[in-house]
């Protein structure tokens, strides 16, 4: 019966251990967020259009349904995002038969050049506070999860 209780007690404490991490990862998730979409608001960007610049630069040219793969959201939802992309000039769409393909136009590929750098900076600085060990550790660690 001790055993039992004993198994009990440890079964809970690795709950509660692995609840705290959660809500640990949740915060600090949803802090870098905030603090991206503020870093971002400079160029009149959000992290979602972030995301579609980074995507579609990196790729060169992808398909609408490519991008909404790789960004886990609908297709509706890519649309609505890369409107304004498209209305400010950075994105070009080209229909072939079914499928819609992006790609950055010059202007877009300089505002990429311009913006990713710099949030790519801002995002790494993030962890500033571990040293480099921390850092390759933690990786590992979350690799695992």
């Amino acid at each position: 019966m001790k055993e039992n209780i004993t198994n009990h007690s440890s079964s809970k404490k690795e709950e509660r251990i692995g609840l705290m991490l959660w809500f640990r990862i949740t915060r600090i998730y949803n802090q870098s967020i905030r603090e991206s979409n503020q870093h971002l608001r400079k160029w009149k960007l959000s992290t979602a259009q972030f995301d579609i610049l980074v995507q579609v630069g990196f790729h060169e040219r992808l398909s609408q349904q490519e991008l909404a793969n790789k960004l886990f959201v609908t297709k509706g939802n890519i649309t609505q995002l890369l409107s304004k992309r498209e209305e400010l000039g950075l994105i070009k769409r080209e229909q072939e038969w079914k499928t819609k393909y992006l790609s950055l136009t010059e202007e877009g590929k300089e505002f990429f050049y311009e913006v990713v750098p710099k949030q790519e900076y801002f995002q790494a600085s993030q962890f500033s506070n571990l040293n480099y060990t921390e850092k390759k550790q933690l990786l590992n660690l979350l690799r695992k999860i």
